[in-house]
């Protein structure tokens, strides 16, 4: 076979990355980029600066943050787990995702009545509820609309949309503190109010790009039928039929066959994840770590905006790369990278560390997130990928809430850096298991 010249190699060189990451991704995968785009500038503009408003304005202690989290994010995976299961049964995946991300909106209100911190939690439920409805169904939605050799590549795009929504909303957040707060420490109540209420505009046009650009697809089962929810002007739309409430649960939970066609190295995957979230405490631990070492509010929205630009950069690269040299290495790496970052914030003395250790943070998003659910994707059945999706999530959602509250009682009891030493050895110990246990399929592996 002939070789390219040098100029021929560097001519096409820039073509063919550019068809490797564009290569497969459909409309409804740019679709689902926005929604995820608008979301994360409406949900970021807050996320960080939640706990520091519960710590600053409401004076709640570190412990109850920590359960504020944890109850959070624990609603929002086991739910997952529920909705990607009703999404697989009912093949109604667009219908879930829009009530999903129309709940999160709503939710954001609460925050701009809270002078306690219970009404928080509920904000912070609420606002992870809709998480939960909507995130399984939209990611089996992305496997539904992708091929299976162009689903690293998708996963990546959705990825840096998610992350570029989230560099976005942080980047007018410090807008904002800049502009109320100045230099100060410290977050008001105003400065947070201020925030609540921009964030609700890009969380309404996420709602919209939902109703104006996002369509369920026909998907096909093991045994090659298609299978595709009824037209809104076909008779069975029209006219549902009845169902009891025991025959929905059934449903939802499926049979003893349909959980024993997941393949061992599914749920051997799923147990190294066990272990790593078990020490995958909330990001609001971080943000307070911070704070702690004596960075500035806004120092500190700026660190997080370059650990965001950092995953939206790497993301849909790494996703891509996953396509050709395999997954789970990626996974591997991206956990040590974690445990890494965990370690620097348990060893770090000063605020000088805080911003690399931010940007190295946002490495380890960048090469798991995308890369993690395109693995969940090439282990499930085609007919239960919203449920393996499901499993993934709630599995997670059981640890964070222990997670959170083991680092905020080691934060109280022991130092600020425990937390951190705990989430490095959960880490480390999590890439032994996986890289001694999982085993992925062909080229993927």
């Amino acid at each position: 076979m002939a070789r390219l010249t040098s100029s021929e190699g560097t001519s096409s060189g820039g073509p063919r990355w550019r068809r490797a990451l564009t290569r497969g991704v459909t409309r409804n995968v740019v679709a689902l980029g926005f929604v995820s785009l608008f979301t994360d500038i409406s949900s970021e503009m807050l996320v960080y600066v939640i706990p520091l408003f519960l710590a600053n304005v409401l004076l709640a202690p570190t412990a109850v943050i920590g359960l504020i989290e944890g109850v959070a994010e624990s609603t929002a995976s086991l739910l997952k787990l529920v909705s990607g299961a009703l999404s697989d049964r009912l093949s109604r995946r667009r219908l879930l995702v829009g009530i999903g991300y129309t709940t999160s909106v709503a939710s954001k209100g609460l925050y701009l009545l809270a002078t306690v911190w219970p009404v928080v939690l509920l904000g912070r439920v609420g606002d992870r509820f809709g998480k939960g409805i909507r995130t399984s169904p939209r990611d089996a939605l992305i496997a539904d609309s992708t091929a299976p050799e162009h689903r690293g590549v998708a996963y990546g795009f959705h990825r840096a949309m998610d992350t570029t929504g989230a560099f976005g909303g942080v980047l007018v957040a410090a807008a904002v503190i800049w502009a109320v707060e100045g230099n100060a420490t410290r977050l008001t109540a105003d400065a947070f109010r201020i925030l609540v209420l921009l964030a609700l505009v890009p969380g309404i046009l996420a709602v919209v790009t939902i109703v104006v650009g996002v369509r369920d697809v026909q998907r096909v089962s093991a045994g090659g039928e298609g299978t595709a929810p009824a037209r809104a002007d076909s008779p069975a739309a029209a006219e549902p039929e009845p169902i009891s409430a025991r025959a929905l649960i059934r449903r939802i939970v499926g049979s003893v066959a349909e959980w024993r066609s997941f393949a061992r190295p599914f749920w051997f995957f799923m147990a190294a994840n066990t272990l790593f979230t078990l020490g995958n405490s909330s990001d609001a631990f971080l943000a307070l770590r911070s704070q702690n070492l004596g960075l500035s509010l806004l120092a500190l929205l700026l660190a997080i905006v370059a650990f965001n630009a950092t995953n939206a950069i790497v993301a849909w690269p790494a996703g891509a790369l996953s396509d050709r040299v395999g997954r789970r290495g990626l996974i591997a790496l991206a956990w040590m990278i974690y445990a890494a970052c965990y370690a620097g914030f348990a060893l770090a003395t000063s605020a000088v560390w805080v911003a690399p250790l931010w940007i190295a943070y946002g490495t380890y998003y960048a090469l798991s997130e995308g890369v993690g659910k395109a693995v969940v994707a090439d282990l499930a059945p085609a007919e239960l990928r919203a449920t393996a999706f499901g499993i993934l999530n709630a599995v997670q959602g059981t640890m964070i809430l222990p997670a959170s509250v083991i680092a905020g009682v080691l934060w109280s009891a022991v130092a600020p850096p425990a937390p951190f030493w705990f989430g490095a050895a959960c880490a480390a110990a999590a890439t032994a298991l996986l890289l001694a246990t999982v085993r992925l399929p062909g080229r993927v592996k």
